[in-house]
């Protein structure tokens, strides 16, 4: 006799399949080649995507120092992030500046009149942008780093001749329309849908698309809509290059109000019965996914620099404000909880131009995946400004609350940090899944193996190795200066344990994981963490070796603090009160 659930319980069953099915088919489309962020999750420590500290060449350099010169003086001379924020709109001649600069398309190969930079390159020009004016950073990554990058990376060359060398150029701009009243972070739930005619010539989209950077202002779109995979009732997310002179193209809200950002064309779209030319069709048909988040990763690495010029503007004013503020007979800077606010911005700011670092220079090696290291930079970047951004403020004081002073708007600016390009609670369990598939993957093989003991036994038999290996062995961290081995060793030997915790965790909860959000969450804590603590130790061990000190005590103590940071999450996996705090949730 089959057992009956009740109602509610076979509803959540069936939203868990769901949820199963949807991260298998997001999961499923990643490569598995074992990074430094997966290794993690397994007990290991892929060095060389981290050590030695990631460098430009003598040339990279100097074009990159000329260009940072151009830009900032560019900013210092046109841009005037007030009165961004008080007209709510970017000038045309700053855009038109900005082009001219080579910003626009900075990254675009030459042929397409870019200047072929790196993305280390291209965010130390970000992070210029990122210190001034947030809304003009956004606007620039909307055009550059989501706009019209899967064009760069997915387009025919038909298509690339057709629509780059205006983008790049800034002639036409670019923007990316995923986002939808119920797709935003659910990047696979989609709804828009894109249906072909009978000739097979055309797709006829209908939907909308909200929250779009650019969108009112963009002259090429790539838009995400759901078509029908052949032969099936299902359906799969295709990208589309759309433009606004299509008939159906609706722009139903030009510029939407907003607490800050203020200066970014945030619009509201819709489409009825918007025909689009199949050779529109931007990659391979059904593998928009796949484009869209290929798509965010460039987005996500350069929202790391942004995040890291904005956290260098708040400790400059906050250093400069307690040194001059006097209160009780002594300077603000004397007093220790203001010191413990502004050592940890400045151990802080220097990790995230570390891990920035790293991560773009994940991409410049050509390395076929790096989305777990940017959502970790993404995720961790923005919750990391953010207490920045507070704590500026609160170094301040009242004067901050008002209007002429220039915290005001970065509070209200950065705040949408944590939202976009992927919320960061949706982006934290992603984060622990995914680096959890691989282990999950092994033990599900050994669990089959252990039903057909003798075709399985060398499955079970390697598992088993590797388990014991990974228990008895501390991962090398391999730091060239010798007064940093037993950090390194320390880092090691936290690697070894997330380890030996996922597999732990993982045989706990079986699939009822997908549920624990409060465990995802720490375990990606914990994760992220270890990521930012090797590459900021990367970085110190380069610059000892260099012989630089003169940033010694901030990178000591973020190591520290961020190690105790992980021996905390580490903890709250065992003890914690996380059953009391579901019980008063349930009460509200």
């Amino acid at each position: 006799m089959a057992l009956k659930h009740p109602p509610q319980t076979t509803e959540r069953l069936e939203q868990r399949e769901q949820q199963m099915r949807q991260a298998e088919e997001l999961l499923g489309s990643l490569p598995q080649a074992t990074g430094v962020a997966k290794g993690l999750f397994h007990g290991q420590f892929i060095h060389d995507w981290v050590f030695p500290y990631p460098s430009l060449s003598r040339q990279q350099n100097a074009d990159v120092t000329a260009a940072v010169a151009s830009l900032s003086q560019f900013c210092d001379q046109h841009l005037d992030p007030v009165q961004i924020d008080r007209n709510a709109d970017i000038p045309r001649d700053v855009i038109d500046g900005l082009a001219e600069l080579g910003l626009l398309g900075m990254t675009a190969p030459l042929s397409f009149g870019g200047r072929g930079f790196s993305q280390k390159q291209y965010c130390r020009l970000l992070e210029v942008i990122g210190a001034r004016c947030s809304s003009t950073s956004i606007f620039v990554n909307a055009h550059h780093s989501i706009g019209m990058r899967g064009l760069l990376l997915f387009g025919t060359d038909g298509q690339k001749r057709k629509w780059l060398p205006d983008l790049v150029l800034g002639k036409k701009l670019a923007a990316f329309a995923l986002t939808e009243p119920d797709a935003g972070s659910d990047a696979s739930n989609v709804q828009t849908t894109a249906t072909p005619t009978a000739d097979g010539s055309h797709f006829v989209l209908n939907g909308q698309k909200r929250y779009i950077t650019n969108g009112a202002i963009a002259d090429v779109l790539t838009v995400m809509a759901r078509t029908p995979v052949e032969g099936t009732n299902d359906s799969a997310i295709t990208a589309f290059l759309v433009t606004p002179d299509m008939p159906g193209f609706q722009v139903t809200e030009p510029r939407m109000e907003k607490l800050g950002i203020r200066g970014t064309a945030t619009a509201r779209l819709a489409f009825d019965n918007l025909h689009v030319p199949r050779e529109n069709i931007l990659g391979p048909i059904g593998k928009g996914l796949k484009v869209a988040l290929t798509v965010l990763d460039f987005g996500r690495t350069t929202f790391g620099a942004c995040c890291t010029g904005a956290a260098k503007t708040c400790l400059h004013l906050a250093t400069e404000h307690a040194r001059k503020r006097h209160q009780f007979g002594r300077s603000l800077a004397e007093f220790e909880l203001v010191q413990q606010k502004l050592a940890r911005m400045a151990a802080w700011t220097y990790a995230m131009e570390a891990t920035t670092t790293v991560t773009a220079g994940l991409i410049d090696r050509g390395l076929e995946d790096y989305m777990l290291e940017t959502a970790m930079l993404k995720v961790w970047s923005t919750e990391r400004l953010w207490t920045i951004v507070n704590d500026a403020f609160q170094i301040y004081g009242g004067a901050a609350y008002f209007t002429d002073q220039p915290l005001e708007r970065m509070l209200r600016d950065h705040r949408i940090n944590q939202i976009g390009e992927g919320a960061n609670e949706v982006l934290m369990s992603f984060i622990a899944l995914t680096g959890m598939r691989g282990p999950g993957m092994q033990m599900k093989e050994v669990d089959d193996a252990m039903k057909h003991p003798f075709s399985g036994f060398g499955t079970f038999t390697h598992f088993a190795t590797a388990a014991v290996r990974m228990r008895l062995r501390t991962p090398p961290v391999p730091v060239r200066s010798a007064e940093l081995k037993p950090i390194a060793h320390r880092l090691g030997k936290q690697v070894k344990r997330l380890g030996t915790t996922v597999q732990a965790t993982l045989v706990r909860h079986r699939e009822e994981v997908l549920e624990r959000q409060l465990v995802l969450e720490r375990i990606a804590w914990i994760a992220m963490e270890l990521f930012a603590t090797a590459c900021t130790l990367s970085r110190l061990d380069s610059e000892w070796v260099n012989g630089d000190r003169s940033r010694d005590a901030a990178a000591q103590f973020f190591i520290a603090d961020s190690l105790r940071h992980v021996d905390h999450c580490f903890a709250s996996l065992r003890d914690n009160d996380d059953e009391r705090l579901l019980a008063a949730a349930r009460e509200l």
